[in-house]
């Protein structure tokens, strides 16, 4: 008998996804204690030490040979390489910006991103945007204006972090095999080119892996808080609604943007009083539209199911 596909919340799904965006809201916290070592060594260790976690939570799952089949596959492992290159891309630039103090830009990038998502979606799907995605996007997009044209420059942390996520979800939903595979298959292709840069670092004294026990487990734990929030989520988001995952996902940028404001102490005054105002505004019209779509949706399938049950 085959199982019915998850059409509801589940306790353990909204568990596991609540504990992979709070895992996520307080990474800026340890992004901090390692903002002395330069981003791209990080980013290096991200990936180093995420293979063994990947690679265990796989064996345990016997899922193994859906990775081989990926390897085996020409198509499959460039597109691995392009979702490896922008996962790679966006680390580097969050970890860059918590570092330099410019977390509230990272909390924007995430705000924005599902806002991004939409009109990704129009420009290379086609797909139609209503009204209300309309207006929230030009928000959104109003809100970038003003914060550029009071700094002076783009707010180009938060652009990076919302381009390189958006593309890699567009490109991450083509890749034909699972969350947890498709992770391991990009931490895989990645560990190449990480390990020789470690290693280049080393043979040139730049490393800081081994020079004190600290910034040791420091970059050692930057595989435990990759991997595993992301694993956690892969797995929860199975297990819950479209709408509650997207409710859900303003966890994470919250969390960085107290974080940002009442820890790090970053100025929040000016235009940013006015633009993230305005990305509030745009994500709860987004938030309502959505909603309100799928409970249209589940409306009209339960009115073309009521003739078949009672034929």
């Amino acid at each position: 008998m085959s199982s019915k596909p998850q059409t509801g919340d589940t306790p353990q799904g909204l568990a596991f996804a609540l504990t992979a965006y709070f895992m996520w809201g307080f990474l800026p916290l340890y992004m901090k204690l390692v903002a002395h070592i330069p981003p791209v060594e990080v980013v290096a260790h991200r990936i180093l030490w995420s293979l063994p976690i990947a690679a265990v939570l796989l064996i345990l799952m016997r899922r193994v040979g859906d990775l081989k089949a990926a390897l085996r596959s020409p198509r499959v492992l460039a597109m691995g390489c392009v979702t490896a290159t922008l996962i790679t891309i966006n680390w580097g630039i969050y970890v860059w910006s918590i570092g330099a103090g410019y977390a509230l830009e990272a909390a924007l990038g995430y705000y924005i991103n599902p806002l991004f998502s939409i009109a990704l979606g129009a420009l290379l799907l086609g797909e139609r945007l209503t009204r209300a995605q309309l207006v929230a996007v030009a928000l959104a997009g109003l809100a970038v204006v003003i914060l550029t044209v009071e700094a002076g420059r783009l707010p180009v942390a938060a652009l990076g972090l919302t381009v390189s996520w958006g593309f890699y979800a567009f490109f991450k939903k083509s890749l034909p095999i699972g969350p947890n595979q498709g992770f391991l298959l990009e931490v895989l292709i990645l560990t190449i080119p990480a390990l020789g840069y470690i290693a280049y670092l080393t043979a040139t004294g730049q490393s800081h892996y081994g020079v004190t026990s600290l910034d040791t487990a420091l970059l050692m734990g930057c595989g435990v808080v990759t991997a595993v929030p992301l694993i956690i989520y892969a797995n929860g988001a199975k297990l819950l609604k479209l709408s509650t995952i997207a409710i859900l996902q303003y966890i994470a940028p919250t969390m960085i943007f107290l974080c940002a404001v009442f820890v790090f102490k970053e100025p929040f005054g000016g235009a940013r009083l006015v633009a993230f105002p305005l990305i509030w505004a745009a994500l709860v019209i987004y938030s309502t539209s959505l909603l309100r779509e799928m409970r249209r949706k589940g409306r009209a399938a339960l009115t073309e199911a009521a003739p078949a049950r009672e034929a």
